[in-house]
């Protein structure tokens, strides 16, 4: 065994007896076993996940458009018709089509990337590589809109329905742990998948579970932590002369650095600096890696990048999944957020500009991918707080609940929306109030299970990692939860 292993073997210990939890060390140690023993006959191959979070709750029912008369009629009943006061309502002609089998679909008219991704055509010609699922959002099972509105009423408390709906810091917290019921001890289901898959696909000192936005819920496990970089690469004490030498910065780390480098009596203080310098140094190989010709894109792929939040972002993960080898890497997480979709008091060209750079950004990064190589070994998905009212505000939305999430990549099964599309009436079958409130057909458990089961986590483990996914569907089913990743 070698020294990482016995590390995280030894911390895991350590974590796992500090919460008195003999089942769940028992647990983890026998699957980390199972996997190893496995991984040791198997194939040699990396994945990675990349979550981008689109803080604030996403009105995607403009990003996601009926296209047919009778169902566009609907939806601009709904949401105000365009040019009426406070009508939020795209017009029919201004939609992006999508061809089957998402047809009588389109996309908001920012989207010209993704449509070219959904149909195959364009820069993605023959290459289908973007899937939509529709009306997603948290759930702890299965929920008709009778049984909700008898639960609002009071009528029946004891049905599981996610707490504090409609709260953005709940919402967010429920998406990153799969858990909507709440939990005492905080994980996330991307750091759970961690804690079954690191021992196997990890044989360096990085996590991972790579943060591009400080800490999250998502990639912490009972026994990982998530590994936080930038953009242009590490938050480490590295001695930088770049700001001369009174430079305020540098003389902060380079005091700091000096303090860890001695050695305490106190067995507490001992222990603070020496993690602090295992967790800088591994913060400092990172950046040697990142600064590496390993890590060269490569000009024709460097191109395709805007200067942008979100494009420099994704150009960084685009680095880090190339480098996944000398990091010691085969299976990767990532984490970033694009913000700025809580549009109250103004929805039309506020979300026209955020979609406008989305569109730009993560057209940019699949392009990367396929000139890399890369585009089979990644998938990117977005995740949200909730949807946004179908009616308008006199200005914008309001929180709401379903919404539309998109997918990405060489292995998914691109041009297609799985789920069910809900009906968009006000008061309708899927409407449970309070302004076009879309009542989730689709669980978050479903989407995730989706990807995790490409990613290696197996059938037995699946209930560690999405506690509730067993409502929604058979982890040892041979049918996929909802089929939006390729055989």
């Amino acid at each position: 065994m070698n020294t990482p292993v016995s590390r995280r073997r030894f911390l895991r210990q350590a974590n796992c007896a500090a919460i008195g939890s003999s089942a769940v060390l028992n647990a983890l140690v026998n699957l980390g076993l199972a996997n190893r023993l496995a991984a040791a006959d198997g194939p040699v191959d990396s994945k990675a996940l990349v979550c981008i979070f689109l803080n604030g709750g996403c009105d995607s029912f403009n990003l996601l458009v009926p296209t047919d008369a009778a169902r566009h009629g609907v939806y601009a009943a709904s949401r105000g018709a365009a040019g009426t006061p406070g009508g939020l309502a795209l017009a029919r002609e201004s939609l992006l089509p999508l061809g089957a089998p998402a047809i009588d679909l389109g996309l908001h008219p920012a989207c010209v990337n993704l449509q070219q991704m959904a149909n195959g055509t364009g820069h993605f010609a023959g290459k289908r590589r973007l899937a939509f699922v529709a009306n997603i959002g948290t759930l702890v099972q299965p929920v008709t809109k009778a049984q909700f509105k008898a639960w609002e009423t009071g009528k029946d408390a004891a049905l599981p329905v996610p707490r504090a709906l409609f709260s953005h810091s709940d919402q967010i917290e429920q998406w990153q742990t799969a858990v909507p019921q709440g939990m005492q001890q905080l994980s996330g289901w991307a750091g759970r998948a961690a804690d079954i898959l690191h021992d196997a696909h990890a044989t360096g000192s990085t996590s991972m579970s790579i943060s591009l936005d400080g800490n999250n819920t998502l990639q912490v496990g009972n026994s990982t932590q998530q590994f936080v970089i930038t953009p242009y690469g590490a938050l480490s004490l590295a001695r930088s002369t770049a700001g001369g030498a009174g430079d305020p910065l540098q003389l902060k780390n380079s005091g700091l650095k000096d303090t860890l480098g001695q050695r305490y009596a106190n067995l507490l203080t001992e222990s603070y600096s020496r993690l602090t310098r295992e967790s800088d140094a591994s913060q400092e190989f990172f950046q040697a890696q990142f600064d590496s010709a390993a890590g060269n894109l490569g000009p024709a792929v460097d191109a395709l990048f805007g200067n942008d939040y979100l494009a420099t972002t994704l150009r960084a993960v685009a680095k880090t999944i190339k480098l996944r080898g000398a990091l010691g890497l085969r299976r990767q997480t990532f984490f970033l957020t694009y913000g700025g979709w809580d549009n109250h008091a103004e929805l039309l060209n506020t979300e026209r500009d955020l979609l406008s750079g989305f569109d730009a950004a993560v057209g940019a990064f699949q392009r990367a991918l396929e000139l890399l190589g890369l585009q089979d070994d990644v998938v990117t998905f977005t995740a949200s707080d909730f949807g946004r009212t179908l009616r308008s505000n006199g200005l914008g939305t309001d929180h709401a609940w379903g919404g539309n999430a998109m997918v990405f990549g060489g292995k998914v099964d691109g041009g297609r929306v799985l789920g069910t599309y809900p009906d968009l009436a006000l008061d309708g079958p899927d409407d449970v109030g309070l302004g076009g409130r879309l009542l989730p057909s689709t669980s978050v458990d479903a989407y995730v299970a989706e990807m995790l089961r490409w990613f290696g986590v197996p059938a037995g483990s699946m209930g560690y990692v999405l506690p509730n996914i067993a409502n929604f569907w058979d982890p040892n089913s041979a049918k996929p939860p909802l089929g939006f990743m390729k055989a």
